[in-house]
């Protein structure tokens, strides 16, 4: 385990935002039924725009050039939309078809079309409106590939709109994740569904489908887990009700 020495987080205005993503949307979009009988949820929109849109949105306006997105429920559904309406980004598909793989898993099937070096991870059903920064160019300004492994874009419980949940995580004064939420204790922080991480926590992984947190805990277990506080809008959009607020929340911002 390597030593938790204090580390202050300082933007670097000449960071470079990485130019591959990879957007999770291979979901079965459960809590959003009925809205995801006949379509997957990344299509479910919101603001007149599908989630998957407003994500790729987001991801072009960073710079990012490439978009691995992984596919399984309607995923044809799911193809054809990517070729009728992703423009200036490279798409390339990370097939789950045959079996979803959950978010560590997927990110394990999808590693070698992501390359060597650190790229961007986005949830396709989160919607974030950027503050007096672009989020993801504030993520890149601040990693440091050193002493890093994760860094995960964070917003405050109180201001996690359509969220239910208890948060997620705690920093310290450095940004340093210090542990995930223990059930049935708040935690301060929720996560966005944006982050970026490195291929070197990849490895070693279990077999078949798992989450994302095996990754997340051995990254907090060796201090190379980090958080950056997002300025702006979060939603969490997982069901039909979370749809109609956001769209409220929105139209009076």
């Amino acid at each position: 385990m390597s030593v938790k020495r204090p580390l202050k987080l300082r933007p670097d205005l000449d960071a470079v935002v990485p130019e591959t993503a990879m957007v999770m949307a291979a979901g079965l979009g459960k809590r959003m039924r009925p809205l995801t009988a006949t379509r997957p949820k990344p299509l479910v929109e919101v603001a007149g725009r599908a989630l998957l849109d407003h994500a790729l949105d987001r991801l072009r306006a960073a710079g990012v050039k490439r978009a691995v997105v992984n596919v399984h429920y309607l995923a044809d559904a799911l193809e054809a939309h990517l070729k009728r309406q992703a423009q200036d980004i490279e798409i390339i598909i990370s097939d789950e078809r045959n079996q979803l793989m959950e978010t560590g898993g997927g990110l394990v099937k999808a590693l070698p079309l992501l390359g060597d070096k650190p790229f961007v991870s986005v949830n396709s059903d989160n919607l974030w409106i950027d503050g007096p920064i672009d989020s993801i160019k504030l993520l890149a300004r601040h990693w440091d590939d050193a002493t890093m492994d994760a860094l995960l874009l964070m917003v405050p419980l109180a201001r996690a709109n359509c969220h239910a949940g208890q948060g997620d995580f705690h920093l310290d004064a450095h940004g340093r994740i210090t542990g995930r939420r223990r059930p049935g204790r708040l935690a301060p922080f929720v996560w966005t569904g944006v982050q970026i991480l490195s291929p070197r926590l990849i490895t070693d992984a279990p077999a078949g489908p798992f989450s994302t947190n095996v990754f997340w805990d051995r990254a907090i277990a060796a201090g190379r887990a980090f958080g950056v506080v997002h300025q702006g809008l979060w939603f969490d959009v997982g069901t039909p009700g979370a749809v109609s607020a956001a769209e409220a929340i929105l139209a009076d911002a």
